[in-house]
């Protein structure tokens, strides 16, 4: 897909995003009953609804481009891949804590290109907070309750703060993430759920964000996306950039990400010191 377009990529996938997050406000505030799936994590009716929305005006639209779905993955539509793009969708990124009525669930969609995630918006409807990024610019948008939006600023990645404000996960920290983060001493420390951690980096809220744990492509594109628009990075342990697109693993299963550092260029530089 050609960079040309990014501009009308992003304008379609914010649209997208906020039917999503119309389609999940109503299930919530409706009420609703959760499943488990065959990897224990939960899903409702919210998560199938937004990702239809989505899959049918990103089908339509961007009809050449595969995408890779997280509820169509879980139902045993694995895609084939063609082309040096593909789309990445989590309709509900936080379903738990969108079940426990926290408001920290995302709608997630993102262009990878290359490897590489390019474009990508985060929408948290509870929230009315709607981040979106292209190479070269990354925003906030301020959403309104009827889901139109209102007020958009740039925002961009700070210089690390001092001491450092950590992010991690609510509902999936792991001894190895506590320990990495024991190495900051006096660090402020910020547990937010789903891609939200990454907006807060690229909105200049936060300098790092370890994850020590297993997550899925759908789950970190678009956020990813966000911050690498935003001046920030993500790594993996050893420095290089986090790929998509990861087919065929010997250890894992397609999609899943290995252990990662979301960070600012000064946070990096920093952490990497010690």
């Amino acid at each position: 897909m050609d960079s040309s377009d990014d501009k009308a990529v992003l304008a379609l996938f914010e649209g997208l995003a906020l039917s999503a997050g119309s389609a999940i406000m109503a299930v919530f505030e409706a009420g609703f009953i959760y499943e488990t799936k065959a990897d224990a994590s939960p899903v409702t009716e919210a998560d199938r609804a937004a990702e239809r929305v989505i899959l049918e005006g990103l089908r339509i639209a961007l009809a050449g481009v595969t995408c890779v779905a997280e509820e169509e993955i879980a139902a045993g539509a694995v895609p084939v891949l063609k082309g040096d793009s593909i789309l990445l969708i989590d309709p509900l990124d936080g379903t738990k804590e969108f079940i426990n009525r926290r408001k920290d669930f995302t709608v997630n969609i993102a262009l990878v290109r290359n490897g590489t995630p390019e474009i990508g918006v985060v929408y948290a409807p509870a929230r009315g907070l709607l981040y979106s990024g292209r190479p070269g610019e990354a925003t906030e948008v301020s959403i309104t309750p009827d889901f139109m939006p209102a007020a958009r600023r740039k925002i961009s990645v700070r210089s690390a703060a001092e001491p450092l404000t950590i992010v991690a996960s609510r509902s999936h920290r792991t001894l190895e993430t506590d320990k990495f983060i024991a190495r900051f001493e006096g660090a402020d420390i910020v547990s937010v759920g789903s891609s939200l951690k990454f907006c807060l980096l690229a909105s200049g809220e936060a300098d790092l964000y370890p994850r020590f744990g297993r997550t899925m492509e759908w789950d970190t594109a678009a956020g990813d996306a966000v911050l690498r628009a935003a001046g920030g990075r993500t790594t993996l342990i050893d420095g290089r950039p986090l790929y998509y697109g990861k087919r065929g693993q010997v250890d894992e299963s397609d999609f899943a990400n290995p252990w990662f550092i979301a960070d600012t260029s000064q946070a990096a530089a920093d952490q990497r010191l010690r």
